[in-house]
């Protein structure tokens, strides 16, 4: 199968269901994907793929849209099948069958760690600060490793999931008003993850610090300020940006022209997505794009498939313009996370109108947005 040397990933049209594997061990120059990491729950529960009249696992159909890239988030202890280094690795395995390369989210946490949850493993929890960074170090080192003996190295790990406001609470979370001292905690736990990913993939593999303030200069310099002034060391710099909840795309575009410049580092939009519907409210799912006024730049953009489309089209717009070319990429958010899956296993799916299909299966028109 003909592969694209600049991307490492299948060619748009060719023979998409039967890729071969392909080298993942130098990172893209430019980085168009998604979060998959709810594949096997969404085949479990009898979902299907479809994209212009062919069916294929999700991992394909993005594929042969020239996305390059797959996400996947890994727990410490979860329950099995549910983001485990087991189920982790075998999607890793997929996702470089596909000819795409992986991004590795650690969340340090045996379920959700975003911005309003960090909790420490349970395994972790009565371990001292010295103990802590430590066992960072050996459990990173021991996941890349994991991933680098299946001949599946990982082109970017994440040291954390939407670490604002710290990780590995109440240890390493960080309080705004304590001063250093909570940084000083929270960057030794960084650093260690840092090195695990080194210890185990010395020059192949970036690192990337991520946070929620897609739209926030003053909140996203205000983080990256403290960790650059601590010593951490990282590579790119990861910001979830949902409209919903950040702002409007010109925020995010003075965010990441500003972070590029401030910090001379590459930036990628880690998380994103954008309604092609507004369903009803009254079936009790609480989603969370709901109303027309949620959306800042809803009148260039309805929740509409054209919509959703013309989203993603200014979004690829947006990202090209960062100064320097640092505008590394982006990564939509569970695409295909449809009804009858939800967070925990009997939960609703607020997230259900930001796919990138319809909830029967086939594509939507945003799925352009994934083209070289």
């Amino acid at each position: 199968m003909m592969l694209f040397a600049a991307t490492g990933c299948s060619r748009p049209g060719s023979d998409w269901v039967t890729a071969a594997p392909t080298p993942v061990s130098a990172p893209p120059e430019h980085l168009r994907g998604a979060d998959l990491s709810f594949t096997l729950e969404l085949e479990a529960a009898g979902h299907t793929f479809t994209d212009a009249g062919r069916s294929a696992p999700l991992e394909r159909v993005l594929a042969a849209r020239g996305a390059d890239v797959v996400r996947l988030r890994l727990w410490v202890n979860p329950q099995p099948g549910r983001s485990d280094l087991a189920s982790v690795l075998a999607l890793g395995r997929r996702a470089a069958e596909a000819g795409c390369r992986i991004l590795l989210d650690l969340h340090y946490s045996d379920t959700w760690a975003d911005h309003s949850n960090q909790d420490t493993p349970s395994a972790w929890k009565d371990q001292s600060v010295a103990g802590l960074v430590e066992t960072v170090r050996a459990y990173t080192r021991a996941v890349v490793d994991a991933f680098m003996r299946q001949a599946t190295p990982p082109a970017i790990v994440q040291i954390g999931n939407e670490v604002t406001n710290g990780m590995l609470w109440p240890t390493g979370q960080v309080v705004h008003a304590v001063g250093p001292g909570g940084w000083n905690v929270f960057v030794q736990l960084l650093k260690a993850g840092i090195a695990g990913v080194r210890d185990a993939a010395p020059t192949t593999t970036e690192t990337m610090i991520h946070i929620d303030r897609g739209g926030d200069n003053g909140g996203a310099r205000y983080f990256y300020d403290n960790i650059v002034d601590n010593g951490v060391e990282f590579d790119l710099i990861g910001l979830s940006y949902y409209p919903f909840w950040h702002g409007s795309l010109a925020a995010l575009s003075a965010n990441l022209d500003d972070l590029a410049r401030r910090y001379r580092k590459d930036v990628v939009v880690v998380e994103t997505a954008y309604p092609w519907m507004l369903p009803s409210t009254g079936d009790g799912v609480g989603y969370f794009a709901s109303r027309p006024d949620q959306l800042p730049d809803g009148d260039r953009f309805p929740a509409t498939p054209a919509g959703q489309a013309d989203y993603f089209e200014e979004l690829r717009r947006t990202l090209a313009a960062v100064p320097d070319n640092r505008g590394r990429g982006f990564l939509v958010w569970e695409p295909a996370w449809f009804p009858g899956v939800g967070w925990e296993h009997g939960d609703v799916n607020p997230y259900a109108n930001l796919t990138m299909f319809t909830w029967d299966g086939n594509g939507l028109p945003s799925l352009a947005a994934f083209r070289a």
